[in-house]
């Protein structure tokens, strides 16, 4: 987790806004670190998180976190962290086994026609079977709201998903855990009948244990 960007985004572990739908893209530079920063923030704030990691292992994932501070497998452990591995998940549908005990999530692989309802349906279940939070018996902890964590979804139009069935996977994946819409470091705020919106842009440069944020043109040494 960055502190710098928490007070650049005006959240913390403590304090985060509910229902926000946050897409991250990236133009000449990689902003993969986005993604571990929300993964240790939502863990952090004892948020019960589905991590659908389509282009890295569960390993990769983990060995981030724990510069972070962050231990995925003590999430995992503990039910608050819900991780399917798509490279696993993917070999079990391409070469299956006689003991294939992985889910049906990828099945779309063996024909991307169909589209993503088998990956949606393994979204929905989840939540709707915890409502969110982990209810406290025998010992167990309870969790704050829930949160979906999707990298990469543009890996899945390179699989053969059609655009419509990745817009229509993120429309209900959106309506069944999310109700606003934001991209790009922007807060939409009413002024009378209408609306303003609100943009920062910031250069970065990352760091083996962190992040360092600019004002665009202020700093030339940026990634």
């Amino acid at each position: 987790m960055f502190p710098e960007l928490n007070s650049i985004l005006n959240t913390t572990p403590e304090s985060f806004t509910q229902g926000e739908f946050i897409l991250v893209s990236d133009r000449q530079s990689d902003a993969s670190f986005l993604i571990h920063h929300f993964l240790s923030l939502y863990l952090r704030a004892r948020c019960k998180v589905w991590f659908l990691g389509l282009v890295q292992s569960l390993n990769h994932y983990s060995a981030v976190s724990q510069r972070l501070g962050v231990s995925l497998a003590q999430a995992k452990e503990k039910g608050q962290l819900v991780f399917l591995e798509g490279l696993k998940e993917s070999l079990s549908v391409l070469i299956p086994q006689e003991t294939n005990t992985g889910s049906q999530a990828m099945d779309f692989l063996r024909d991307p026609a169909v589209g993503l309802k088998s990956l949606y349906e393994f979204v929905r279940s989840g939540v709707s079977s915890s409502g969110g939070r982990e209810e406290e018996t025998d010992g167990a902890e309870e969790w704050g709201p829930p949160v979906l964590l999707v990298d990469d979804i543009s890996v899945l139009l390179s699989l053969g998903v059609s655009v419509g069935a990745v817009l229509d996977f993120s429309h209900y994946c959106r309506a069944t855990v999310c109700s606003q819409l934001k991209v790009e470091v922007c807060w939409r705020r009413r002024q009378g009948d209408g609306q303003y919106t609100q943009k920062k842009l910031f250069q970065y440069k990352v760091h083996d244990k962190g992040a360092s944020f600019f004002a665009r043109g202020t700093s030339s040494a940026v990634l």
